[in-house]
């Protein structure tokens, strides 16, 4: 009996603290207990696992941030930091997450009879496929550095030549962890496991973090090479290992800066930065080739391929890391029943207007990709021309994909349906990711038109280059809309309905477990009544309700495809037409800057507004999201349309 229950004639009535004087202060006190207790009980359940996620989030930065300080060091070429020392580093972290994921797999095979919970929605068949695909051009591009060490071994740090023997087994292993244990949902060794999943997750973004400072370096060796071959007079004044150089480069019409900038060499007239010389600080030839010959012959092809196979090295480990995110977040997690079902697959009728204008994109986009990277080493002209037609055929790509998810977009309007706000992790990260990864190039696009409109000089490509920034702007908004609208959508009562989707027996069925499933729905109840009514009736007795069963002669049948169904299935169609459409623009919009075609670098109207060393900065800052963005909104699309 409660403190605050009196007892009259064998009945409990409530006394109310504020009638009770005689025993107010102790029920006032027994109360403050209890609400201490709570508090207290409420803070220590959670408190462990909220400690665990802070110290690993913070051991896991910190690690990052070790190998961002070893990057920024190199970067300056100085002689106590070399790339032998990051690669160690990062071989070290390596060998711990192999360690790790060994760890895991065999506890998990020691403890096959215990079920796991698993995550459905971490990931998909088809985003595992991807990402081997992406590994085994992973695993080719170790074996070109394992060729290249080969080639240079009497010259060169052993490091360069165990780190691809190491990263090929971190990836072979690694694979094998994402194919059979990545939707695991952890629930013992937690606070271990946590240490041991963002270690994975940040090792990967490290991977990630060095193959984006060696592809730009690549590109700046390869733009180098670019401008000697187009004869461009080049003077170099050394700074300890690195080297600035002065491109004459004539602009389209003479601009000249207020204050110009001059540099006097001894034996020479001064040169003015403001006529036409554009500073570029590229790495030395030193840090790109050994001081050795080659004793084989394929040295120099295995330098020029990995600038091929660098951008799918670098997606394969930041996607990875993303999905170690989504395994991080799961630890302790308890999963819903009802949210954590397998969605049914969809078939691919209907689609015709959206894989042929796809393909019709990724054909236009290959033969803009060779004809800028030919043109653009000619003649000024030539080179001008080059561009231009880059930003005339970005500014129809981006024309078109923003029409089709602004159709899209009025399609879900016409259609209230409301959001699905279950707890689902991967569904988040995807939208966190969408909207981090497009700060990217809003900043650069932000850039251009800054540098359009305060530019004193007029090339042929000026304002095309404003509407194609602009543009981009307003397509991110628009497709970020469209895929967080399609993934948090609710899946319609008549989804399975759909002809192209099997019907779930689950739904009709009154004994949905036994019962076979139907093109339509069909009252058993009249087939046989002596039997199947009576049986019923008995089922619903034992449960406490009673219902009558209908005494009509013949079978009601109501067929599932009806003719009001019609209209929903082609606003399905439309979506996937308008997702397939979107995924091959991202990735044709992905495939130019990936291997090369890179206007920023060469149109010079950022350059002369911000300087060199800050639009360079922008642009290994905003290029390397800007890729990641483009393939991770593929595989968002690509959900998309698995839910359509």
């Amino acid at each position: 009996m409660s403190p605050t229950m009196v007892e009259h004639s064998g009945l409990d009535i409530m006394c109310l603290n504020k009638y009770c004087h005689s025993s107010s202060s102790s029920s006032s006190s027994e109360q403050d207990k209890k609400v201490f207790t709570k508090l207290k009980l409420s803070l220590s359940e959670d408190y462990p696992r909220k400690n665990a996620e802070i110290l690993s989030g913070q051991y896991g930065t910190n690690v990052l941030l070790i190998g961002a300080a070893l990057m920024l060091a190199i970067a300056h070429h100085g002689p106590s930091v070399k790339e032998e020392h990051l690669l160690s580093f990062v071989t070290c972290l390596m060998l711990l997450q192999l360690i790790w994921m060994m760890w895991y797999i065999l506890l998990r095979d020691r403890r096959k009879n215990t079920r796991t919970e698993k995550d459905v929605h971490a990931t998909t068949c088809w985003i595992r496929g991807g990402l081997t695909l992406l590994a085994l051009l992973s695993l080719i591009m170790d074996a070109f550095r394992i060729g290249y060490y080969v080639g240079y071994r009497s010259c060169v740090s052993a490091v360069l030549g165990v780190f691809p023997v190491i990263h090929a087994t971190h990836t072979v292993a690694q694979v094998h962890f994402l194919w059979f244990h990545i939707k695991d949902v952890i629930k013992s060794f937690e606070t271990f496991e946590r240490f041991g999943v963002i270690h994975a997750v940040f090792t990967n973004l490290l991977l990630w973090c060095n193959g984006v400072m060696s592809e730009a370096e690549h590109f700046l060796n390869n733009h180098k090479r670019r401008l000697s071959a187009l004869g461009y007079g080049n003077l170099t004044i050394g700074f300890r290992r690195h080297t600035v150089l002065l491109v004459l480069r004539p602009p389209p019409r003479p601009f000249r800066h207020t204050s110009a900038t001059t540099t006097t060499l001894p034996g020479n007239p001064p040169l003015d930065l403001a006529d036409g010389f554009v500073p570029r600080l590229l790495p030395p030839k030193v840090h790109s080739e050994p001081h050795c010959n080659c004793t084989t012959s394929t040295c120099s092809m295995f330098s020029s391929s990995l600038l091929y196979l660098y951008p799918f090295n670098v997606e394969y480990h930041i996607f990875v890391s993303a999905m170690l995110f989504v395994m991080w977040k799961n630890i302790g997690r308890t999963i819903e029943l009802l949210s954590n079902k397998k969605r049914l697959a969809t078939k691919t009728q209907g689609l015709t207007v959206g894989p042929i204008l796809g393909l019709l994109a990724m054909a236009s986009t290959i033969g803009i990709l060779v004809v800028y990277i030919t043109h653009v080493e000619e003649s000024l002209q030539t080179r001008q021309s080059a561009i231009s037609m880059f930003y005339i055929y970005g500014i129809v790509m981006l024309v078109s994909m923003c029409s089709a998810g602004a159709s899209g977009l009025l399609i879900y309007r016409a259609d209230h349906v409301p959001l699905d706000t279950s707890k689902n992790p991967s569904r988040q990260l995807d939208t966190e990711l969408l909207f981090g990864s497009s700060i990217g190039s809003w900043l650069m696009s932000w850039c251009s038109i800054v540098a359009v409109l305060g530019t004193n000089s007029s090339p042929p490509y000026r304002w095309t280059n404003l509407i194609y920034s602009l543009l981009i702007v307003l397509e991110k908004y628009i497709q970020n809309i469209f895929v967080v609208e399609s993934l948090y959508r609710q899946q319609e009562d008549g989804q399975s309905e759909d002809p192209e989707l099997p019907v779930a027996p689950e739904i009709f069925s009154v004994t949905s477990s036994l019962a076979p499933p139907y093109d339509g729905i069909i009252n058993r109840a009249y087939d046989k009544p002596d039997r199947t009514c009576v049986t019923m009736e008995n089922d619903q007795k034992e449960s406490g309700q009673v219902y009558r069963c209908p005494r009509k002669p013949s079978d009601v049948a109501l067929p599932a495809g009806s003719k009001a169904k019609e209209p929903t299935n082609r606003k399905r169609q439309i979506l996937k037409n308008i997702a397939v459409f979107l995924i091959m623009c991202n990735i044709s919009l992905w495939i130019l800057p990936a291997f090369g075609c890179r206007p920023q670098y060469e149109n010079g109207l950022e350059q002369e507004t911000f300087g060199f060393s800050v639009w360079t900065t922008v642009l290994n800052f905003a290029i390397p999201l800007n890729l990641f963005y483009r393939m991770h909104s593929v595989a968002s699309l690509f959900e998309v349309f698995r839910r359509v």
